[in-house]
């Protein structure tokens, strides 16, 4: 262990002393028993983490020392509900460890993964895991990672057997050094015979090292038969790497730990440190551009909040990335948070904030246990407790110096969930729960929309158990499921004309209001008119308005299927009134009697609220995603061709779309996307418009 570290707390005192690195790949591939193998080889007595649906649902960190470095491991979940853990690990991290299964190849959603770290330019080894399955290859794994990833995938080690099947350790192309993992202890030594899978994978590799040095003269003296020094090979790989030109494939058993120790060499010696990989950018709270924060020390804070978790007893615990600056415990800090910058400001999370929070603690992660300290440096990630205010995405800077670092991309939670609580008692603590799980979980969103259903957004099915799970572990919610109401509308596609009288004489007092109306069809989207062409004084100026009040208290209720009437213009033209019996309340009365007059099956039509959506997926699904929205009553626009991908465009009714986050990722095996945004109204088919008069 470096000197400049201490063992007790892993204290580091320059940003070069640390690695941050996610773990990425879809469920099953290994990728968590590879970080639980991480952990072992570097921590005496680790026993592992338990797996559930929490972990796995989660970004996870864990820390450890190898050679010199303090590493930050995350793990990153690989269920695709959970992109936006995901995309806050990439956040975190300087660099990845891809893992991909050799038994089930890569498919669009690994595909998926890594254009998210594509994105992000980060620098990456694949962990090429499950070789010992009885149809895995290895040749034919790198050979599908080259086509679907690009040539920048070599491998760097290949694997050994001591058994057909059984993969006992690697060997490494440039050192050509064998190691051996059969005893359970890793045996290194110097390869003696001739390996063809070594004469197959080490001259490609070397000759993508030389390009990415830009030496000529190397390049010369490789062609001639000249064995290059292999310390002066390593740092060019190193280079290639840490700019992400490079992707060093490495074979690795999870349940056993072959490969392991190859992993953390290159974590150490291979991957950039947080000087090396830029910052995110940042703005002040005017949101103008500021300097890019620096890895340094001694400048001004700006870190951010990566993720929250809450507990009802224990309150907040807020993952942060230091980017630049220190972080000391009992600092008063600046707490930003602009969501409606990016635009997902909405209801269940905190509204556009700033303000100044004392940090009472700060605690790094000694493997998986969290210890506290006094401060920390730009590069780290540590946990701060009990920040009252601060959410995922939000920054935290230095008071003087206020800034603000744009949050990652969030996915857009596209699957409804219509809920209820299933008692009183359980009403009285939904909101409050639901608020707690909206702040640490920035893809959940809580609609009313335009019904009186409670709506929880979340994006996909997987997500959608764990926020009802959650509900009940934690916080004693329980809710209950219910069919989701679209916001239907209703508006008259005929001209009528009717009349509304209410007249009641009872002894005393009586209520006497006559009126006569004209309603016609308007224009999508022109809402609501009221004309009045009363002559001649048969209703009387002051109840005029009380006509109008009845009318639009009555299309506010429906009068066909119980759903708001829009898109219509009401002409009073006619009526008759008592001059002791009329009041406001008796002609309200009546303009709603003549609205519910004028309205019959000819002349009332329903209308359904359409969406525009843009579906994103792999050109081999293209005709078998146009299908499903042709079969969704879908109005096709066109579709497009980008990247190897079809972007498909078309208008499709909300009642169709309710299960379509399921649905696309079963279409195009996991790898498909859309948006959708509201476009408008279109009348009802007949069919289904007398379904919903029936049921109304």
């Amino acid at each position: 262990m470096s000197s400049k570290m201490s063992a007790a707390s892993m204290q580091v005192t320059s940003p070069d002393d640390v690695r941050n690195v996610v773990l990425i790949g879809n469920a099953g591939s290994g990728k968590t028993s590879l970080f639980e193998q991480l952990l072992k080889a570097r921590i005496a007595g680790y026993r592992g983490e338990k797996e559930d649906a929490e972990r796995a649902a989660q970004l996870y960190l864990a820390s450890l020392v190898t050679g010199d470095v303090l590493v930050n491991l995350l793990d990153a979940p690989g269920h695709p509900d959970f992109v936006g853990e995901l995309r806050a690990g990439i956040r975190a991290a300087d660099a990845a460890i891809f893992v991909i299964s050799a038994a089930d190849g890569i498919d669009g959603a690994a595909q998926a993964l890594w254009e998210e770290c594509t994105a992000a330019h980060l620098p990456r080894i694949i962990a090429l895991t499950k070789l010992d399955a009885g149809h895995a290859d290895f040749d034919s794994s790198v050979a599908d990672a080259q086509d679907k990833f690009g040539e920048g995938v070599l491998p760097t080690h290949v694997p050994t057997q001591s058994s057909p099947g059984v993969i006992s350790g690697n060997i490494g192309l440039l050192s050509l050094e064998e190691h051996d993992y059969a005893s359970g202890e890793v045996v290194n030594r110097k390869l003696t015979a001739d390996d063809s899978h070594v004469e197959t994978y080490r001259g490609p590799l070397i000759e993508a090292i030389i390009q990415e040095a830009e030496d000529d003269s190397l390049m010369d003296r490789y062609l001639s038969g000249e064995e290059l020094d292999t310390d002066y090979l390593l740092d060019d790989l190193r280079k290639a790497v840490a700019t992400a030109n490079l992707y060093p494939v490495v074979p690795v058993a999870s349940n056993t730990g072959v490969g392991v120790e190859e992993l953390l060499r290159l974590i150490e010696h291979g991957f950039p440190t947080p000087s090396l990989h830029p910052n995110p950018p940042a703005t002040g709270l005017d949101g103008k551009d500021l300097p890019n924060p620096p890895t340094d020390v001694s400048a001004p804070l700006v870190a951010q909040v990566i993720r929250t978790t809450t507990d009802p007893f224990a309150g907040r615990l807020s993952m942060v990335r230091i980017f630049s600056g220190t972080l000391r415990a009992d600092d008063v800090v600046h707490v930003s948070g602009h969501r409606s910058r990016a635009g997902h400001a909405e209801e269940a999370h905190e509204h556009d904030h700033d303000n100044d929070e004392r940090v009472g603690l700060i605690q790094a992660a000694v493997g998986t246990e969290l210890k506290p300290r006094p401060t920390a440096i730009a590069g780290e990630i540590v946990m701060v407790p009990k920040l009252t205010t601060a959410e995922t995405g939000d920054t935290l800077s230095a008071k003087d110096h206020p800034a603000v670092v744009a949050a990652w991309n969030l996915p857009e939670p596209l699957l409804p969930l219509a809920i209820r609580a299933a008692t009183r008692n359980d009403e009285d603590k939904l909101a409050t729960a639901l608020q707690r799980l909206a702040v640490e979980d920035t893809t959940v969103r809580l609609d009313r929309g335009g019904s009186d259903q409670l709506v929880l957004w979340t994006t996909g099915q997987t997500h959608a158990d764990l926020l009802i799970a959650r509900l009940v572990e934690r916080y004693g919610v329980k809710v209950e499921q219910e069919d989701l109401k679209i916001p239907l509308r209703e508006t008259f596609i005929a001209k009528a004309t009717a009349m509304g009288r209410h007249v009641k004489q009872s002894g005393g007092h009586g209520q006497y209001a006559v009126c006569n109306i004209e309603v016609e069809p308007l224009p999508r989207g022109s809402g609501f008119e009221f004309v009045d062409k009363v002559v001649g004084g048969s209703v009387p100026r002051q109840f005029i308005p009380s006509v109008e009040k009845g009318v639009r208290n009555q299309l506010e209720k429906g009068v066909f299927a119980g759903f708001p009437m829009v898109d219509v213009r009401v002409t009073l033209f006619d009526g008759k009134s008592h001059s002791v019996d009329s009041s406001d309340m008796a002609f309200q009365m009546a303009g709603s009697l003549a609205i519910k007059e004028a309205a019959t099956a000819k002349t009332v039509a329903l209308l359904e609220p359409l969406d525009l959506v843009t579906v994103t997926v792999g050109e081999e699904y293209l005709g078998a995603a146009m299908t499903d929205l042709t079969g969704r009553r879908g109005q096709l626009l066109g579709s497009d061709a980008e990247n190897h991908k079809a972007i498909i465009r078309a208008l499709v009714p909300q009642t169709e779309l309710s299960r379509y986050a399921i649905d696309l990722r079963g279409i195009a095996h996991g790898s498909g996307t859309f948006t959708r945004e509201f476009h408008g109204y279109e009348l009802l088919p007949t069919p289904l418009m007398e379904k919903y008069a029936k049921s109304n």
